[in-house]
C-alpha cells in the first residue's frame, strides 16, 4: 500500500529520539561477536563458530571461537552472519514516489526529517551502506548524510549525489505542471543547458561536498512526458560533468534505460549505469570492456504494477513500466552471463523503505548464484563506491558492519528480508 506523507515529521522525530536513548551502547562495549556460521564473501566460503573481535568500530580479527573469561560477547551463535548489505540506488530523503505535485507539498526540512525515519528503516533492514542517488531538493541528502556521520541520526553510511543533472523537462525534472507554474530553485539546480552550464553546475555540486554525481541520460518511467528509450543529455554535456568529477576524484553514475543514452554515458566515462532496461548487446559489451557497473532495479516493476494499478497511477507511467520491466530483467540475465560487473541497487523510495532485500530472490531468479547476489550487495558495491578498504567484507581492518539471519541465505536467499540483528561500526543497532 502506498505510504503517504501525513505525520511523517512526527514519526521521524520519534525515530531520532529513540536513537538518542540508545546511545548508552558504545562501540567499545561490543568488542566480540560470536557467529554460528559466517559467510566469507571474499573466499566464497562459509565458516562455522567464529569469533569476531572489534576495536574502535573496526574488525581486528576473525578466528575460531574459544571460550573467554569475563568478556562480554554478542551471542549470534544460532545465526548466519554476513557483512552489512549495501544498496547502490536509494532515495532516502522525502517520501516514496507519489503524485506529480508531491515534491512541492513539503519543505526541505520536512523532507530531511522524513529521511531520518527512512534511514533507520533501511539500517534495520540490514543495509549498513547506501549510495543515495539524488533528492528532489538539492543537497538535502548531504544534510542527512552529515547528521548520520555526526551521530545525530541513526542510519547507514551514505554516499550522496546532491541531486541530478538533467535537461529542461527531462527525466530528472519536475514535469506535468501548468505552463505558467515554476518549480522552486532548489529543485532546478541540476537543470543544464549546454556543456559549459553543465561544467559549472557540476563544479557547484562538488563544492557542496557531494560524494558522486548523477546524470539523467535518458527519459524516465516515473517522470511524465519523458521517454525512457530516448537520450536526453548530450554526450558533450556528459563529458563536461564527468570531467569535473574526475578533477575532484569523484565518481559519476548515469540513469539510462535506453541503449543509445547508456552508450553515450559509457563513452563519457561514467562508473555505473542505473536501470539499463533497454540495453543492447553493444552497450553491455562496452560496459564490460570498460569496467562499468550495472545497477538494475529488477524488483520494483512488480511493485509499481501492483500499487500503481490499485491507486490509479497515470496510464503513461503504467505503460512505460510494462514496456521496461520484462526487458530489464532479460538485460540483467544477459549481463550476468556476459560477466558485466553488477552492484546491488533497488531504487528505494519507489517502494517503501526497509524492503530493500526483496530484490535478492529476483537476482537469483534471473541468473545469479546466491553467493554472487550477496557479493553484489557487499564486495561489488564497496568496489563501486571505492570503499573496498572499509566495507564489503568481514575481515581485519574493515568497519564492523554485519547482520544476522536465521537459516542459510545461500539455500534460501529470501531470508535476507528477515534480519535478526544489525551491527554498524561495532555497535548493536536497536530496531524494536
Amino acid at each position: 500500500m502506498m505510504v503517504r506523507k501525513i505525520g511523517r515529521g512526527v514519526a521521524a522525530f520519534c525515530a531520532i529520539a529513540a536513537f538518542a536513548s540508545s546511545m548508552t551502547v558504545h562501540a567499545e562495549e561490543a568488542a566480540f561477536i560470536r557467529a554460528g556460521r559466517l559467510i566469507d564473501v571474499e573466499k566464497e566460503t562459509v565458516l562455522t563458530d567464529q569469533l569476531i573481535e572489534v576495536r574502535d568500530g573496526r574488525i581486528v580479527s576473525v578466528k575460531p571461537f574459544a571460550p573467554m573469561q569475563d568478556v562480554a560477547i554478542i551471542d549470534w551463535s544460532h545465526y548466519t552472519v554476513l557483512p552489512g548489505l549495501a544498496d547502490m540506488h536509494t532515495h532516502l530523503v522525502g517520501d516514496i514516489q507519489g503524485g506529480i505535485i508531491d515534491p512541492l507539498l513539503y519543505t526541505g526540512a520536512e523532507d530531511v526529517l522524513a529521511g531520518a525515519g527512512n534511514a533507520k528503516k533501511t539500517l534495520c533492514a540490514g543495509f549498513t551502506t547506501v549510495r543515495d542517488v539524488g533528492s528532489w531538493r538539492a543537497f538535502t541528502d548531504v544534510a542527512l548524510r552529515d547528521a548520520i556521520n555526526r551521530g545525530d541520526v541513526e542510519g547507514p553510511r551514505m554516499a550522496v549525489a546532491g541531486g541530478y543533472f538533467t535537461i529542461p523537462g527531462g527525466g530528472g525534472a519536475i514535469t506535468g505542471l501548468a505552463y505558467d507554474a515554476k518549480a522552486p530553485e532548489d529543485m532546478t539546480r541540476g537543470v543544464v543547458r549546454g556543456p559549459e552550464d553543465a561544467r559549472q553546475k557540476a563544479r557547484e555540486f562538488l563544492q557542496h561536498r557531494v560524494d558522486l554525481l548523477k546524470m539523467i541520460a535518458t527519459g524516465a518511467v516515473l517522470t511524465v512526458g519523458t521517454d525512457p528509450g530516448l537520450p536526453e543529455l548530450s554526450e558533450e554535456e556528459m563529458r563536461a560533468i564527468v570531467g569535473e568529477a574526475k578533477k575532484y576524484g569523484k565518481k559519476v553514475t548515469a540513469h539510462a534505460h535506453g541503449a543509445e543514452g547508456a552508450k553515450m554515458a559509457v563513452r563519457a566515462g561514467v562508473d555505473s549505469i542505473e536501470h539499463g532496461s533497454l540495453l543492447d548487446d553493444e552497450a553491455l559489451r562496452m560496459m564490460k570492456s570498460r569496467g562499468v557497473f550495472l545497477v538494475a532495479d529488477i524488483y520494483n516493476g512488480d511493485y509499481i504494477n501492483e500499487v500503481g494499478t490499485a491507486e490509479d497511477w497515470p496510464e503513461e507511467t503504467m505503460q512505460k513500466n510494462r514496456d521496461t520491466t520484462d526487458t530489464q530483467r532479460e538485460v540483467f540475465r544477459k549481463a550476468v552471463r556476459m560477466g558485466v560487473k553488477i552492484a546491488y541497487g533497488t531504487d528505494s523510495g519507489v517502494y517503501p523503505h526497509g524492503d530493500n532485500a526483496k530484490q535478492m530472490p529476483y537476482m537469483v531468479r534471473y541468473g545469479m548464484r546466491p553467493m554472487r547476489a550477496i557479493q553484489s550487495a557487499t564486495l561489488h558495491s564497496a568496489a563501486l563506491l571505492g570503499w573496498e578498504k572499509d566495507t564489503g567484507a568481514l575481515s581485519a581492518g574493515r568497519y564492523a558492519d554485519m547482520i544476522a539471519v536465521e537459516g542459510d541465505p545461500l539455500e534460501d536467499i529470501s531470508i535476507l528480508s528477515h534480519v535478526k540483528g544489525v551491527i554498524k561500526g561495532g555497535r548493536e543497532v536497536h530496531c524494536k
